[in-house]
């Protein structure tokens, strides 16, 4: 147990209490014995440090086949999500928990390694990126800290990488922005030296990296509280320009974490990444094409950094319903929080904020005008008719949305007769 102390615990969390997570654990003792399965990773440095624990991950010196075997006998569902590299997800009451065997790097590219699988948890240490990250506990709690600094670190908020850094690096080019994620979330007091002269030196590596990879490791690393330092820091290490070419100052991000902060807003990463970038939609769409972002994100992207109908904190009430009509609430919301930052006026804060719950609470109208009523007024069908309610959808929306059926007919008329001659 390097690194902990004598009988040092986490206790037994309600997560390795849950019913799911004791029938992954009792498949694999039934298989191994007592002992061979311990929680790993993520799960374990976030009981030490306070944070949630979303996933748990398991290690074992048991073979991915004797893995499956196990949990299938047991009644479980076995997954082969990355059998070459010995993990198998179990799914126990609808909760999926991947398993790993204890493993070794045989070679690797930077990008993908051939891996042999070993009962020695020390070696399985040594290949994983950073100490507070190998570290492990049994099911009732016990830690074991193969490197011995692991659990110091995450109580420090040290992020170490295992061994050599710049080893680490070229075993896989992504952990570079995996030290600075692991910074945002994690990080206290000022950075690892070698670690990041080592992410400095080798950040030419970003380059083989696939963009999917790249995303999911900025989008994670934009979630932390306050990312603000350590983006400045991606900056001057110019790292940041290789994980983000289109990146065009960090005036406008720190003041959106800023006010996130100080409103108690949730945090956005989305937002967060738009607020890095120009305003310019098609500088968005381009991002999430090169980021291959999901079709939903690029669109919310390339639609908060449009300029038009333009959105300032001065708006009256109808010009804000106006812009909310024809933007949607979704993207007149990222409009006001991008148009705050990029403001730098503290003052305005409480007319921004003002924009957000008008938008969010005002029943948005439906047009009334319907196609047969405009061919009912004497309108051909045909393209003419699309015509014909948009001009008049532009004057009721200039009315401000009025249910003033008269005027709405007479304005009818004199559209159709207008577009007649």
């Amino acid at each position: 147990m390097a690194g902990a102390e004598a009988g040092e615990t986490i206790g037994v969390r309600g997560w390795m209490r849950a019913e799911a997570t004791r029938a992954v654990i009792a498949a694999l003792e039934a298989a191994g014995g007592p002992g061979c399965a311990r929680f790993v990773g993520g799960c374990v440095r976030n009981a030490l440090t306070g944070h949630p624990v979303a996933d748990v991950d398991i290690a074992t010196p048991l073979t991915p086949d004797r893995v499956v075997a196990a949990l299938e006998a047991a009644g479980l569902k076995a997954v082969p999500t990355g059998i070459d590299h010995g993990t198998v997800t179990a799914v126990s009451a609808g909760q999926p928990f991947e398993i790993t065997t204890l493993r070794r790097d045989v070679e690797t590219d930077g990008r993908r390694a051939v891996v042999a699988f070993t009962e020695d948890w020390a070696e399985d240490a040594q290949r994983r990126d950073f100490r507070l990250n190998a570290l492990y506990a049994d099911p009732d709690g016990r830690l074991f800290d193969p490197t011995g600094q692991g659990v110091a670190d995450a109580r420090a908020g040290r992020i170490v990488f295992v061994g050599d850094p710049e080893t680490r690096i070229r075993e896989d080019g992504l952990r570079i922005l995996r030290f600075f994620r692991f910074l945002a979330w994690y990080g206290r007091g000022e950075p690892d030296a070698a670690a990041l002269a080592a992410c400095e030196r080798l950040k030419g590596r970003l380059a083989d990296l696939s963009a999917e990879r790249v995303s999911a490791e900025l989008l994670k690393l934009l979630a932390a509280d306050d990312p603000r330092g350590v983006v400045r820091l991606m900056a001057q290490t110019g790292v940041l320009p290789l994980a983000l070419p289109q990146a065009e100052g960090l005036g406008r991000f720190e003041r959106l974490v800023g006010i996130e902060t100080e409103q108690l807003f949730q945090c956005d990463p989305l937002m967060r990444l738009a607020a890095l970038l120009p305003a310019d939609p098609a500088v968005g769409e381009a991002t999430a094409r090169r980021l291959r972002l999901s079709n939903a994100q690029r669109d919310r992207l390339a639609a908060a950094l449009g300029s038009e109908p333009r959105v300032v904190s001065w708006m009256s009430p109808r010009e804000a319903r106006r812009a909310v009509y024809r933007l949607g609430v979704q993207a007149f919301c990222d409009r006001v929080l991008l148009a705050w930052a990029e403001s730098g006026r503290p003052a305005a804060a409480i007319q921004w904020r003002a924009l957000l719950p008008m938008a969010q609470t005002w029943p948005k109208p439906v047009f009334p005008l319907t196609g047969e009523e405009v061919m009912a007024a004497g309108v051909p069908r045909g393209p003419l008719v699309g015509e014909v309610m948009r001009e008049v959808e532009d004057w009721w929306i200039d009315h401000d949305f009025t249910d003033d059926t008269l005027s709405m007919v007479e304005q009818l008329k004199a559209v159709a007769q207008g577009m007649a001659y």
